[in-house]
């Protein structure tokens, strides 16, 4: 959601937008019973879940009742915001009720259900802001939270909608207005985004009321429209009704916008209905199950053709794109607006795992070399696991498989490893729903243990082969498939990635392999620690560990932060400590096994097999792990060691913020914390010791300047553990040093600014690193000051005067800026509340002596929420006492330090100036009180401050908050003087004259601000990290999202990020006292410093300043617009620009009725600087304005429209809360304030609109500003208010200025304007003009009746009461009752009486427009030659548009001086003159459709006598736009109309043999415009016009030859109309029959049936190079192929199949013709072009049958050649829908192959043969006759052999090793042979070799090894093969 500021000068917080969203996940953990939804105990469970997050808290928290009252508070102020129209106030308390929903506290189903009710019909109240719209869209979807994979808040039981009232909202936005179209609104998408989260709430009983509505309006015009309308509106229940229909709408358009949408519908629904009619929509509404899942076979082979064309696999000679739809889509413009982001493979993957059951016959393995009686290969019978889904996602999978090798990498890599992630996702997520009791699936329709141990057979192999890709998406894609797969079945998972995992950290110098494994192992943490998960992990973890330590490379930051996420994602869960010497029984009765309820020996799961692997016991196991604990003391000592060396070769710190390296170094050292953190928290204390002082010995003999900090963070993780131990050790030794270095002089040398440390102060730094970072609060887990001042005997004396020495001596920035961390980590580890411990376990167990004794059988132990102990810190009475004395003793007299510094600022040195950058840091830790707002910049005219929006006030466990302590009043009392002493800083320091020397001390003073204005709760960033950070670790552990246990660490940080939550809550809605105004006073001017560095830091604090106090934005604006009066400096107007253009600031600033007219006129008046870049910035402003001035800007604000919806859903809510709920005084106030505000707002309106004006006109106005202000006005243009005389005679003033931009803007706002006049003119009500439901009072709604006898009426002439139809919008597949028609105009007669109100208007622009020479003036300025470079000769279709509205609202008034005008330039040699004309003719044509027939006939007689002229003059330069001057006459109105120009072109001769190729163009190219504007006007007479271009696809040209083809596509489409009487006539017809929408009919195919019995006379007559192209069978074998490519790259691409399958064996015959390149080429592309568009399934047998023909009986190699690489990738792209007798065609056509003559054909069909070939032929000497065909019966044998083991690229098959004895024998033998076995040989490199190669015995070894020579693969059919085996499941091809 993008940042808003609503009326309250409230930002609403981006956080708000996701920290809802953060742990929303976490909700349903608790709630997950099936009947929940009609059991009154659910909220009860609600209130269970909450109180686990109020439990872990560490202070009581508010009661479910006191938080239904605020809720009500909240609800109350909407309802009465919402009751008086006030709609940017109600806005902001949607911020409010966000902050509520945070808390997570539980609302009744009826409450929400309201809400739900309340803001749909908000978001369809006409004429509101779509910023404001999108606001209410995001509550609504919150309160729903129907997020994927989680319990929905709601049912449809719960909640019903009605649909009609957001169709009739969204149709303006579906169709606007040419006019009016802004192509930066983006409304649309928001209503479908309300429909999609509310379709589940229609009433199904209203399916077939929205089919009646939808389907009639869907046409070839609006498919990309209403696709996406339906499958946003229609319910997923009653599948029956729709399903069918709208897959026989996807089988007839060839549109990516088609297959995203419903691939992701059907992956909803296979979702929703997976349990059939068992399921929520139950026995009516659920669907049943049908071949696959609940999907016939049919839609099935649909689906999965759609999933696997989406892959853009390059089979094959395919590269690139592999289908033609998105080219389709482009072409279709209509639905450009609406936008989805849809996941086609996230879709598939659903489809796929919720289809899956046992659904069929087991597949029988098939025994080897087995043969049918008749010699053919066995069929397939029965499928994999019993499942047709499974056996589908095998043949699949298969087919793709060596596509997932790094080594096979491309844009496909991303799609294929994508659907592996989330096909294990999806599964998993099945198969855990699946095992609660809550599952609905009957058992028999469920997953088994054998379908999932296939599932995961079936995505092992390429998941691990991409685990090493080389993109790091993917690779992380590849991973989260393995790790899903291993806890699915880690038998079959952990020991391959293990031996991957030894293999990659042992072979060091393959860095990415490295990386790779030690992501993954990440990944599988959980698996290798629980013994539960799987027996057998936990003894390599030590290993591994080992291992790892080899990683932390610093020259290799990436390998290092993988070493450190391995060891951490191990770490965290277990015990680091030695078991080897423990001596507990291993046996399975201790209680660890009792807990975890296990035996000793395992049973294998029902449907698994024992595998090969050796299995040991459990206590076997266990005694292994135990003993390799021994290694743990080794492997910390070592990791210590290796992070040492680490630190010593850091590089140095430096550059501007003082870093230790770069980035990559950085990086480095964060994971190195984070590892030593979670291993320090995980040590034993035996091991602990050990670290402490390894760690105190390395300390104290070593100094080193580059590793400061991050040696003092390695303490710090140290003490965060043990804090006692660790300060026992370090702090005597540190406070010693840190004394001894200050008294020699350390940190003396005065800075100021950030610098390179001094070498001097290194041993000071080292050690002031210890105290600072030991005491850090950054990861919330500090030591107790309490044990520092009493356990170690300092007192706190000792430490605060070690404080005062560090304050009183340190002088470098370095060192002041260390204290200054110190004191505040101090106050803040001291004075704070957060959680301490996140081991594994809780406290009490890890501290348990027999935990410690056998703590491996608890590795990796998962909690549930209610079981995790949080221990939190919370301050004591001793620690408050300390954090007051340090306050006392070190901060107030460092204040007054300050404040003395300051009085004397004018006589500062550089000892002073260093004194003042040295102090002034203070923290809080207390609860604000309510405040004394001094300035609450109300309006009282029109505001109420009871609608002001305040913090929610809930408890967050401050430290201090009653206000009668003395302790919290001393705090205040300090903060008060800190404020007053940085004020008096920032006051002195404006003043002074000297302030270039004061930079330093002035950042400081606005840092001081900062901290006063915002240290208080928690920020907005702080909260969103945490929640980020919490959501990674919750993902980690959990296999779904319905998981409820996770492990314990995951429990602390959602208790901490609840906690957060609750502080947060504080910082949001701040109230500003007095001294926060003069705050913000300060901070403004700071911003406006004529110092960059100053204006930037200021600038940020206070853009953060104005998100979280109320009005404060509204509080700076006055000051800002000051500093751009004239007479300010230029730095001072760049600092208020740069504010004013914060995005939020302007949002507000612009809809606040004191700042709007402002805000514009300070922009316009800044042109008095005429520094360039002040001008650049207020250019750049004020186009970001423009988006902010809509025409529903001003009347959002001044709403009058009456919204009984949104009244009767108030009425409803009123009922569920108290009887006081309505304020009915308060009510009633802001109803009368409305009104005044009404009033304002329009007042202010035309204020600003005579202050534009004004300065527009002003002569001292330059041209930016003067194009800056037209902008302006343009934008506050409003339909509901008459323009006034004034602005549209600026308007029309302004089109003839000299300056285009102006020009253009002016032009647009003219247009809009008329337009604006005629909707109020035709609108009976207010909301009708907003919903643009106006009527024409020449339109009429006419029944249509029978279809027939209205198409028949269109094609008679005009009757004297006929009407005109000009869009007919229907017809395509069904009609709908009523369609729009025109009553033409009566001679005399004036229907269109504009209204009263524009009258002036309309008289002003009259006036301008029928002023002598106007018309002269602005064709001249049209028909001058475009500056711009680049720019194109095409219709201006704002000129047009311009010409069109002057000819609608003033009619034929000044028509002669416009035809005088334009008649010479029409005729004009200069092109740029004829454009213009063309424009403004083209304009008054359009323009007159409501005319007189006397006008227009008069309008069109001058036209006519001209038009043969206008033809004759037209060259190539202009033939462009003449075409674009015809076309938008012709389009979308009734031929009727232009019957003149219809008649006229109709007339024109079409020539294709001429002797002009260009003249001819001109009439035919008129022709087809004409035919593709009128449709289904021109059907009836097509006939004459296909049979004509039939006759003359032999011309000469071959632009003659394109015209033939795009008027063949154009009449085609035209001419397929499949309507049917009714929408029940379609559905019925679409259950019933097989080809409804009649794509399957071919009505030219006895014209193509004629070309093809000539084609074999012409080809025998084909004339020879060069003159080949010249041949009657070439001209017209081109034109048929162009056709058919044509069409298949269009949206009606199935209709070209019939012509294509029936033209194929003439296709693949020219395919051979190697003397005409262009005819190979086209008939080559258009084999592959089958394959990219998916065809309907009858022809997919019948295109098969052709290629196989035509490879079997062609007598050419040629078309061999050409025609197996087409039916690779035919065979790949329709795999699934091919049946077992067209897989075996298929296999018997490449076994003929292999015995082709050519040694081409023969490698490209070598993909089978059997051993025995090989061994009964012998190859005889050279000279023996029989040599040759020996030869080639032998290379046969050999490239079949080579083929089976090629089709499986990436393993070796148990029948693998004896083939290569068959060849190594024939390794030697004459080429082409040998060379055949060096390429098979040479590409032998399997990535399991080290295992693999123990299935060859050492003559196979042998063998192989006199083969390893040469390169390369085949290029063509290793998966055709591949595939081919697996569905004829033949384990051993030989």
């Amino acid at each position: 959601m993008e940042i808003f500021f609503s009326d309250s000068g409230i930002q609403l917080p981006k956080s708000l937008v996701d920290s809802t969203t953060a742990m929303d996940d976490d909700e349903v953990s608790v709630i997950d019973s099936a009947g929940e939804m009609t059991d009154p105990s659910a909220y009860d469970k609600q209130r269970a879940s909450l109180q686990t997050y109020l439990d872990a808290l560490p202070y009581e928290c508010e009661t479910v009742e006191d938080m239904q009252d605020r809720l009500e508070q909240i609800v109350q102020k909407i309802y009465t915001c919402a009751k008086s129209q006030n709609w940017l106030v109600l806005s902001t308390w949607d911020g409010m009720l966000q902050c509520w929903l945070l808390m997570r506290y539980p609302m009744a189903k009826t409450t929400r259900a309201k809400l739900v009710r309340l803001y749909y019909e908000l978001c369809l109240v006409p004429g509101v802001e779509p910023r404001v719209l999108r606001s209410w869209a995001d509550m609504l979807s919150r309160l729903l939270a129907n997020k994927p994979g989680l319990k929905r808040k709601l049912e449809p039981t719960d909640l019903e909608l009605p649909w009609q009232p957001l169709w009739r909202v969204l149709q303006k936005e579906l169709w606007p207005k040419s006019s009016l179209e802004e192509s930066s609104r983006n409304l649309v998408n928001i209503l479908l985004y309300v429909a999609e989260q509310c379709k589940r709430y229609y009433p199904a009983s209203e399916i077939p009321t929205m089919l009646e509505t939808f389907i009639p309006k869907l046409t070839k015009d609006t498919i990309l429209t209403m696709i996406p309308v339906i499958t946003s509106f229609l319910p997923p229940t009653h599948t029956h009704l729709y399903l069918p229909t709208l897959f026989k709408i996807w089988e007839a358009f060839n549109s990516g916008v088609l297959d995203d949408r419903l691939l992701e519908l059907c992956g909803d629904l296979s979702e929703d209905h997976v349990s059939g009619i068992f399921g929520d929509a139950g026995e009516e509404g659920g669907a049943p199950w049908k071949d696959v899942g609940i999907w016939t076979e049919a839609q099935w082979n649909t689906l999965l053709g759609k999933g696997l064309g989406s892959m853009n696999v390059p089979v094959g000679a395919m590269r690139g794109a592999s289908n033609t739809s998105s080219h389709a889509d482009i072409m279709d413009k209509s639905g450009f607006k609406i936008k989805k982001s849809v996941s086609r493979i996230h879709a598939l993957a659903r489809i796929l795992v919720y289809s899956m059951a046992l659904d069929g016959e087991i597949r029988a393995p098939t025994l080897p070399n087995v043969r049918t009686k008749d010699g053919k290969l066995p069929q397939q019978s029965g499928y994999v696991a019993g499942s047709k889904a499974v056996d589908s996602l095998d043949r699949l999978i298969t087919s793709i498989e060596s596509f997932f090798h790094p080594s096979n990498t491309g844009l496909w890599t991303l799609s294929l490893t994508t659907l592996i992630q989330r096909l294990s996702a999806e599964f998993t997520k099945r198969w855990k729903e699946e095992e609660q009791e809550s599952c609905k699936t009957p058992v028999t329709q469920r997953l088994t243990p054998a379908i999932r141990r296939s599932f995961v057979n079936i995505l092992k192999t390429p998941s691990l082969l991409a685990m090493f890709s080389k993109d790091p998406v993917c690779m992380s894609y590849a991973q989260g498939a393995l790790r899903s797969l291993a806890m699915l079945e880690p038998s079959l998972i952990m020991p391959e990635l293990l031996e991957r995992a030894y293999g990659g950290l042992e072979v060091v110098n393959e860095t990415h392999r490295t990386t790779a494994v030690l992501s993954m192992l990440s990944g599988i943490a959980r698996p290798l620690v629980n013994e539960r998960v799987w027996l057998g992990g936990q003894k390599h973890i030590v290993p591994l560990l080992e291992l790892c330590i080899p990683g932390i490379d610093l020259n290799d930051p990436v390998k290092t932060v993988c070493s450190t996420m391995f060891i951490v994602s191990v770490v965290q869960h277990i015990k680091i400590g030695d078991l080897s010497q423990s001596g507990l029984s291993l046996s399975g009765d201790d209680p660890g096994d009792e807990m975890m309820d296990i035996d000793d020996v395992d049973h294998l799961p029902e449907g698994t097999e024992a595998g090969d692997e050796p299995r040991l016991s459990r206590a076997d196991e266990r005694s292994l792990v135990r003993d390799s604990t021994a290694s743990f003391a080794d492997w910390v000592v070592s990791l210590f060691r290796r992070v040492f060396s680490l630190y010593e070769n850091l590089p140095e710190e430096g550059g501007r913020k003082n870093t230790t390296g770069g980035k990559q170094e950085e990086s480095v050292l964060k994971s190195i914390k984070s590892m030593l953190d979670v291993i320090c928290l995980h040590l034993s204390e035996p091991l602990f010791d050990l670290v402490l002082n390894l760690v105190y010995d390395y300390a104290t003999t070593n100094a080193k300047s580059n590793a400061v900090r991050a040696f003092g963070q390695l303490v710090a993780c140290l003490a965060r553990v043990r804090p006692e131990k660790t300060m026992a050790k370090f702090l005597a030794h540190c406070i010693t040093q840190i004394e001894e270095e200050l008294k020699h002089g350390a940190s003396s040398i005065r800075t100021t600014s950030t610098h390179a440390a001094v070498p001097s102060d290194t041993t000071l730094h080292w050690s002031l690193c210890f105290p600072l970072l030991f005491l850090s609060f950054e990861l919330n887990f500090c030591a107790d000051i309490a044990i520092l001042r009493g356990c170690l005997g300092y007192g706190g004396s000792a430490i605060i005067g070690l404080l005062a020495l560090l304050v009183e001596k340190t002088k470098s920035e370095r060192g002041y800026t260390g204290t200054g961390r110190l004191i505040t980590r101090i106050l803040n580890t001291i004075g704070g509340t957060y959680p301490l411990n996140t081991r594994f376990v809780n406290t009490s167990e890890w501290d348990d002596p027999h935990f410690d004794k056998n703590h491996s059988t608890q590795w990796g132990r998962l909690y549930e929420p209610q079981d995790v102990v949080v221990e939190w810190h919370v301050p004591s009475n001793d620690e408050i006492a300390f954090v007051l004395e340090i306050i006392e003793q070190i901060g107030k007299p460092a204040l007054q330090i300050v404040d003395s510094l300051v009085a004397s600022s004018e006589n500062w040195n550089n000892i002073a100036r260093n004194d003042f950058c040295r102090l002034g840091r203070l923290s809080t830790f207390i609860k604000e009180q309510p405040k004394v707002v001094a300035n609450p910049c109300l309006n009282a005219d029109t505001e109420l401050p009871e609608l002001l929006v305040a913090h929610l006030d809930v408890k967050a466990g401050f430290t201090l908050t009653d206000p009668d302590d003395p302790r919290y009043q001393r705090v205040v009392a300090r903060r008060e003087q800190f404020g007053q002493v940085v004020l008096h800083a920032a006051a002195t320091f404006r003043n002074s004259e000297n302030a270039e020397d004061h930079i330093d001390a002035v950042i400081g003073v606005t840092r001081a601000i900062d901290t006063y204005l915002l240290s208080y709760g928690l920020s907005r960033s702080d909260f969103d990290s945490m929640q980020k950070n919490y959501a990674q670790a919750r993902d980690l552990n959990r296999s779904w999202l319905r998981q409820k246990d996770n492990s314990r660490l995951v429990f602390v940080k959602r208790a901490h990020v609840y906690h957060s939550g609750r502080v947060y809550m504080h910082a949001l809605y701040r109230r500003r006292s007095a001294l926060d105004d003069k705050m913000l006073d300060e901070l403004v001017e700071l911003s406006l410093s004529q110092y960059t560095r100053i204006r930037r830091q200021a600038q940020g604090v206070l853009h953060n300043v104005s998100g979280y106090y109320v009005r404060s934005t509204r509080y700076i604006l006055p000051s800002l617009f000051k500093a751009l009066q004239k007479g300010n400096d230029p730095d001072r107007m760049k600092g208020a620009l740069y504010i004013l253009w914060n995005k939020g600031i302007a949002a507000y600033a612009l809809a606040d009725q004191t700042f709007h007219k402002e805000y514009l006129m300070s922009l316009l008046e800044c042109q008095h600087e005429e520094k360039p870049s002040i001008q650049k910035l207020v250019n750049n402003l004020s186009q970001d304005c423009v988006s902010h001035l809509n025409e529903e800007a001003t009347h959002t604000d001044a709403y009058t429209l009456a919204t009984p919806r949104v009244e009767n859903a108030l009425k409803d809510l009123e009922d569920e809360f108290s009887p006081s709920f309505v304020d009915q005084g308060l009510l009633e106030t802001s109803m009368e304030k409305s009104t005044v505000r009404v009033a304002h707002r329009e007042a202010l309106y035309n204020a600003t609109l005579i202050h534009i004006l004004e300065g527009f006109i002003d002569p001292r106005t330059g041209v930016e500003t003067r194009n800056t202000s037209a902008r302006f006005l343009y934008g506050l243009l409003r339909r509901d208010v008459a323009t006034s005389p004034d602005v549209a005679k600026f308007f029309l003033d302004q089109s003839t200025s000299p300056q285009p931009t102006i020009r253009a803007i002016v032009q647009r706002a003219i247009v809009k304007v008329l337009t604006f006049v005629k909707i109020r003119s035709f609108s009976q009500s207010k909301e009708q003009l907003w919903l643009d439901e106006w009527s024409n009072p020449l339109a009429r709604e006419i029944a249509i009746g029978d279809p027939n006898e209205f198409l028949q009426s269109l094609q008679l002439p005009l009757a004297s009461d006929g009407l005109y139809y000009d869009k007919i919008r229907t017809g395509f597949l069904t009609w709908t009752k009523y369609t729009k028609g025109y009553r033409p105009v009566s001679n005399g007669e004036n229907p269109l009486i504009w209204e009263a109100d524009s009258i002036s208007c309309l008289n002003a622009i009259k006036e301008s427009v029928t002023k002598e020479g106007y018309i002269q003036l602005l064709s001249t300025l049209w028909g001058q030659e475009s500056g711009k470079t680049g720019s194109t000769l095409d219709v201006r279709t704002d000129n047009v548009l311009f010409f069109k509205y002057l000819a609608k609202i003033f009619v034929d008034d000044g028509l002669d001086e416009i035809l005088k005008v334009i008649d010479p330039l029409l005729f004009d040699s200069d092109k740029y003159k004829q454009r213009a004309a063309a424009e403004i003719l083209s304009g008054v044509l359009r323009g007159s459709k409501h005319w007189s027939s006397n006008a227009s006939d008069k309008l069109w007689t001058w036209t006519t006598s001209r038009l043969n002229r206008i033809v004759s003059q037209i060259t190539p330069d202009t033939l462009s736009f003449w075409e674009g001057i015809f076309q938008i006459q012709l389009i979308k109105r009734d031929p009727r109309r232009n019957k003149p120009l219809v008649d006229w072109i109709m007339t024109l001769p079409l020539e294709f043999n001429g002797d002009s190729a260009f003249e001819m163009t001109k009439p035919l190219s008129l022709f087809g415009i004409m035919v593709d504007a009128l449709g289904i006007y021109f059907n009836p007479k097509a006939g004459p016009y296909v049979k004509l271009l039939f006759e003359n696809a032999n011309s000469g040209y071959a632009e003659m030859r394109q015209h033939v083809c795009q008027g063949l596509y154009v009449i085609l489409s035209s001419q397929w109309q499949p309507w049917q009487p009714s929408t029940e006539a379609l559905l019925d017809a679409c259950n019933t029959q097989n080809d409804p929408l009649k794509i399957r009919n071919s009505p030219y195919m006895s014209y193509v049936s004629d070309i093809l019995e000539k084609f074999p006379i012409w080809r025998e007559e084909r004339l020879p190079p060069p003159r080949v192209n010249q041949s009657e069978y070439d001209k017209v074998g081109l034109t048929l192929l162009q056709w058919i490519w044509v069409s298949a790259h269009g949206p009606t691409a199935c209709l070209m199949f019939p012509y294509a399958v029936a033209m194929m064996p003439e296709i693949l015959r020219m395919s051979e013709l190697n003397d005409s390149s262009e005819l190979q080429a086209y008939s080559s592309a258009v084999l592959y072009i089958l394959s990219a568009v998916t065809p309907p399934v009858e022809f997919i047998e019948a295109i098969l049958n052709n290629f196989v023909s035509a490879v079997k009986s062609s007598t050419s190699w040629r078309i061999r050649l050409h025609a197996l690489p087409a039916l690779v990738v035919f065979f790949y792209r329709n795999l699934l829908s091919i049946s077992q007798d067209g897989i075996a065609k298929v296999m018997d056509v490449l076994l003929d192959c292999l015995s082709d003559e050519n040694v081409e054909v023969r490698e490209m069909a070598s993909k089978n043969r059997f051993v025995a070939l090989a061994r009964k032929t012998s190859l005889p000497s050279r000279r023996d006759p029989s040599y040759a065909e020996s030869l080639r019966i032998l290379h046969s044998a050999i490239l079949g052999i080579c083929a089976l083991i090629e089709s499986l690229p990436y393993s070796v098959e148990p029948w693998m090793p004896s083939l290569t004895e068959v060849l190594a024998p024939h390794a030697a033998d004459p080429p082409p042979i040998s060379t055949t076995i060096r390429k098979c040989a040479s590409e032998f490199k399997k990535d399991t070799w080290h295992k693999d190669q123990l299935l060859f015995d050492e003559d196979q070894l042998q063998s192989l090894s006199s083969m390893l020579v040469g390169t390369s693969y085949y290029l063509f059919l290793p998966i055709l093969y591949a595939t081919a085996l697996r569905s004829l499941a033949l384990p051993n091809p030989s």
